[in-house]
């Protein structure tokens, strides 16, 4: 539920009340998990620039210039909540996630990383955090073919009922194919491939900033979402495809807040709008109604910018695949 500064600034900002999709969009993308809120001044005291750093901070990854043709692409998230609630499948779709942030800048994963910390295994409940989550990780990055490189586990009292997972990937891309998550034209169409949309994940991204209690791994388990590895190769192996032809213009993956969040953030890097048909998307479920649509975090999912006329490229690319693929909305000219 908004709070009541935030309901009330809403209010005043749009001159009338906030439908009960337009409050959950918000709940979802105001959430410390997608604005930092909170962390954002303490974020801008870190030196993000240098001589090699082609983007830093903003996008889905960082790219700093490997040679004079290539670029690597950098990205790290933490998934502390949802390994919390379902270890396996919380640090499972946190890989999941970071290596979409990498394919979807133009750049193929090669490695990842995972910095952990635990309470000290000799309380059960911290064994049995540690084990599935390094289960999550490894399995995870052995279904897409992505080595776990390197890794520190750190255990400590203060970690106990809360644990840190961090996952580190990086990827390699040819300097000419990086693509951003900035909307570039009015009349863009927007695609959305991979996996069909389902209810799991509802609500993850205001779950993961809120603090965790006793009951909450009853209670948030339908805020965890379920991965699916072998949909994930498929879906970076189309994606890279896609962009090696030059035809997409932005490109965001599907994670915090769903397609609300991916769309909402290409438009609004380009200042510009958009426009979602939510009953065009592929669903999963039946009866799902447009807040589900839109805020669903089902994984494995990309959402791509692209002219018109490039549309059915992307649709006979991820028909290839055997990936879902709809065309869902487009850019307009109208900020958000």
């Amino acid at each position: 539920m908004l709070p009541k500064s935030d309901l009330d600034f809403i209010r005043n900002e749009m001159k009338r009340e906030p439908n009960l999709v337009e409050q959950g969009c918000f709940l979802n993308l105001w959430s410390e998990h997608c604005s930092y809120r909170s962390s954002a001044p303490l974020l801008k005291t870190f030196t993000t620039s240098g001589e090699n750093v082609i983007i830093g901070p903003g996008d889905d990854a960082a790219i700093v210039r490997f040679d004079e043709e290539r670029v690597i692409a950098i990205g790290m998230e933490s998934h502390n909540h949802p390994s919390y609630v379902d270890p396996y499948n919380g640090a499972a779709t946190g890989v999941g996630g970071i290596v979409r942030d990498i394919v979807s800048m133009g750049a193929r994963p090669i490695a990842l990383m995972d910095p952990l910390y635990f309470g000290e295994l000799k309380v059960q409940k911290n064994l049995y955090l540690f084990e599935h989550v390094i289960e999550g990780i490894s399995n995870y990055g052995n279904s897409i073919g992505v080595p776990v490189i390197r890794g520190e586990t750190l255990f400590h009292n203060s970690y106990s009922g809360n644990p840190l997972v961090n996952v580190v990937c990086i990827g390699l891309a040819q300097k000419d194919n990086i693509v951003t998550a900035t909307a570039k034209g009015p009349g863009n169409k927007l695609v959305l491939i991979g996996a069909s949309t389902g209810r799991d994940g509802l609500g993850g991204a205001s779950f993961a900033s809120k603090d965790l209690c006793h009951d909450s791994e009853a209670s948030d388990r339908p805020s965890v979402q379920i991965g699916d590895p072998y949909t994930e190769k498929l879906l970076i192996e189309a994606t890279l495809e896609c962009i090696s032809k030059g035809i997409v213009k932005s490109c965001r993956d599907l994670g915090a807040a769903g397609l609300a969040g991916a769309s909402s953030e290409m438009a609004s890097k380009g200042d510009l709008g958009v426009h979602i048909v939510a009953n065009d998307v592929v669903q999963r479920e039946a009866d799902m109604t447009p807040y589900e649509i839109l805020i669903s975090e089902s994984q494995e999912r990309m959402l791509m910018e692209v002219e018109p006329e490039d549309v059915n490229t992307i649709i006979d690319i991820a028909t290839k695949y055997d990936l879902n693929s709809s065309l869902i909305g487009n850019i307009t000219e109208e900020k958000l």
